[in-house]
């Protein structure tokens, strides 16, 4: 099961698609922006993967942040 809290690697990936920023694997263990992130060179295989995951559904869904 695959962890889609707030600052997750899944929710992480799916906001910056969601902004249509770059995929760059990274997340908060304490929530989106609070205390320190977590680096891809320092995640695990799975949370890349999480990470990924999130990033392509959200590619997929074509739900992208429209900016007026």
């Amino acid at each position: 099961m695959v962890n889609k809290n707030h600052g997750s690697p899944y929710d992480r990936g799916s906001a910056d698609s969601y902004y249509r920023r770059s995929c760059s694997p990274h997340w908060y263990p304490a929530g989106s922006y609070d205390g320190s992130c977590i680096q891809e060179e320092d995640m695990t295989t799975q949370e890349i993967a999480e990470y990924l995951q999130g990033y392509e559904e959200n590619e997929k869904s074509g739900n992208f942040k429209e900016y007026t």
